[in-house]
């Protein structure tokens, strides 16, 4: 405990900037864990439900069943459903902006995750290097004193242990949310693909009949 005060009290400049990066971290974990919590939906329920919707031809029911399952996965199944109803040669297009606009949303502030656990070692690299060279202009000017030395040597390695257990953190968390991020991307797709089922669907009577008056002529 000495030695972690000594070391806040002589080496705060450098110990300040992975303390900012650590309160970046917190805050940005704790928002996208509540965010990521209120927009968790059990797509395994709503997709055949969806199906069953899109089966009958109900747009309408469709529409209603995403406004009921809310979130990131419910709208973009309005999205869906309004592309669906009023252009549905583009579908894939269109449906692909907007799981991008809305992955986008999933992302936000995972980049301050990423830089984190990438800068905060260094970060603490050079908070260890500077309080190294300060300790040896000591040793320089007081003489041969052991116990002052190990004193700055230790605190040198907090400042490195800081910048670690941030990146660490940050690396952590930045790769679980970013698994998250892949499953919606999966639960996009699937959406995606009971959308263009319905539109394969119906593009087949038509192509079959064009086929068949060929055939006649």
């Amino acid at each position: 405990m000495e030695l972690l005060l000594h070391s806040i009290q002589m080496d705060w400049p450098v110990l300040t900037p992975i303390l900012v990066c650590s309160i970046l971290v917190i805050g940005v974990v704790i928002n996208r864990f509540f965010f990521y919590k209120k927009n968790k939906r059990d797509v395994i329920l709503f997709i055949p439900r969806l199906q069953k919707e899109l089966a009958k031809n109900n747009l309408q029911g469709a529409q209603n069943l995403a406004v009921q399952c809310g979130g990131v996965i419910g709208e973009v199944t309005e999205e869906a459903v309004r592309i669906f109803s009023e252009q549905r040669n583009g579908f894939s297009r269109s449906f692909d902006i907007a799981a991008a606009l809305a992955i986008r949303k999933l992302e936000s502030h995972l980049t301050i995750l990423g830089t984190i656990g990438g800068v905060a070692p260094f970060l603490g690299l050079f908070g260890t290097v500077v309080r190294i060279l300060y300790t040896f202009q000591d040793l320089a000017t007081q003489g041969n004193q052991s116990a002052a030395v190990a004193m700055g040597i230790g605190s040198a390695l907090i400042a490195t242990a800081f910048g670690l257990g941030v990146a660490i953190v940050a690396v952590v968390f930045f790769n679980s949310f970013q698994s998250i991020v892949k499953r919606y991307e999966d639960d996009f797709q699937l959406i995606k693909l009971l959308f263009l089922s319905f539109v394969d669907s119906e593009g087949a009577p038509s192509n079959q009949t064009a086929s068949n008056s060929n055939i006649s002529m």
